[in-house]
């Protein structure tokens, strides 16, 4: 297959490029908000298909991660060697209009396909518009644009949550998978008019050809390298929190708070969303700043992050006062996303050019099979076995348990931090 026209680097002005990251960031908030807000609608969806917790899970965990993290590989592998532009622009049109389907479905079962097909949809997304990021900016800036690329997640949360709250209180939750799924199709289109597919390898020390990458071959490179291979289990582990988290906290707003889907979708839209946001932008300056001091604080900046806030995130989790609970959130909201953007931005800098989709595919089937698969499936299942013990608190308790993996989580970026210091003597 021949490589596409590709634009060289001296035609890209600086204005371009972060408009163009900018532009890769609307995609993801897109698919965050089809993918997240099933978090706000758990609730009313488990009453009336008659789902239990451990079925939730199952929907919103692993029936998505097995489609959306197997997949995602090899269509990054077509993605290293073909228009990558083209491949996100054809994925938003599949997720956007599975998204409405599961605005009609009439049981559990339906559910379940319709959200196969979302899954199926964004596998084809964020390997590609990594790549792309990659061959707009060099080493040292590319924390800061993925920062700016991955806040989009925090911007699809708000969305999410606030929109979803609203809608499900007033329209109903299959109304609401309807209004967040359309505008998807006008993002596709505006994608494929205002950005261009750049130069691969341009921004490095050599230009990359888009030659045929084997599987093996990138999971050998990648697992051989003891920094890569602790950066993609840290941030493995630290999705496994993350999504344990941010797709049950709504429920367990409910049902210990006793809130309505509108307040719980306010609350959340502005702590985790702007909040969230602000975190997620500061992480690439941060990491960026330091690293340039000291390479090794580019990972063990991340390990501070997700050990720090584990107990005021405890403290979220179990006191009884609403307004003291969201004050003990704000800092772990901000911190929750902060490991994403200097994590990815590692992987794509330490793999060859030819490789950086099907890498970045690689670290996202981790990522999403222990993060998104396990995470919220381990949340459902231990909430159902603490019941009989905790009865309708189950959940805080099984939450709390899940905030611990950030220790592991962060051991693993420390070891990739020493790793990155001997890498650069």
């Amino acid at each position: 297959m021949t490589a596409p026209s590709q634009a060289p680097v001296r035609e890209v002005s600086n204005a371009y490029r972060w408009y163009s990251v900018g532009m890769l960031a609307l995609v993801y908030a897109s698919s965050q908000v089809d993918r997240q807000i099933m978090g706000i609608l758990l609730q009313p969806i488990k009453l009336e298909l008659g789902a239990s917790d451990t079925q939730m899970g199952f929907l919103v965990g692993l029936t998505f991660a097995l489609f959306y993290a197997g997949l995602g590989m090899p269509i990054a592998m077509v993605a290293d060697r073909s228009n990558r532009r083209n491949i996100i622009a054809l994925s938003i049109a599949v997720w956007s209009c599975m998204t409405v389907a599961c605005g009609y479905v009439a049981n559990f079962t339906q559910m379940a396909l319709a959200r196969i097909g979302v899954a199926v949809g964004e596998a084809g997304s964020t390997p590609p518009s990594h790549s792309i990021i990659s061959d707009l900016f060099g080493p040292h800036e590319r924390a800061s644009a993925m920062a700016l690329f991955v806040v989009g997640a925090n911007v699809g949360l708000l969305i999410s949550y606030l929109g979803g709250g609203w809608m499900a209180d007033n329209w109903g939750w299959r109304t609401a998978f309807i209004v967040v799924g359309l505008p998807g199709i006008a993002i596709a289109v505006l994608l494929m008019l205002t950005v261009r597919e750049p130069a691969r390898g341009a921004r490095d020390s050599g230009p990359g050809e888009a030659q045929r990458v084997r599987f093996g071959e990138a999971v050998r490179f990648m697992f051989r390298e003891p920094a890569i291979r602790n950066i993609v289990l840290g941030k493995s582990l630290g999705g496994f929190v993350s999504y344990g988290l941010v797709l049950w906290v709504p429920a367990f707003l409910v049902r210990t708070h006793d809130l309505s889907a509108t307040r719980v979708g306010l609350t959340l839209a502005l702590v985790l969303g702007v909040g969230g946001g602000i975190g997620t932008l500061l992480s690439g300056r941060i990491v960026d700043a330091l690293g340039r001091r000291d390479p090794r604080w580019r990972a063990w900046a991340i390990a501070i992050s997700k050990v720090v806030p584990i107990p005021l995130s405890i403290g979220f989790l179990l006191v009884d006062d609403f307004a003291l609970a969201i004050g003990l959130y704000i800092l772990p909201a901000m911190f929750g996303a902060f490991y994403l953007a200097p994590s990815a931005a590692l992987i794509q800098e330490l793999v060859q050019p030819r490789m950086r989709a099907l890498a970045a595919a690689v670290a996202m089937f981790m990522t999403n099979m222990i993060g998104m698969g396990l995470g919220p499936q381990g949340v459902g299942i231990l909430s159902d076995v603490l019941k009989p013990t905790y009865g309708d608190e189950s959940l805080r308790y099984a939450l709390v348990l899940f905030l611990f993996v950030n220790v592991w989580c962060a051991f693993h970026f420390v070891l990739a931090g020493r790793h990155l210091g001997r890498m650069e003597r």
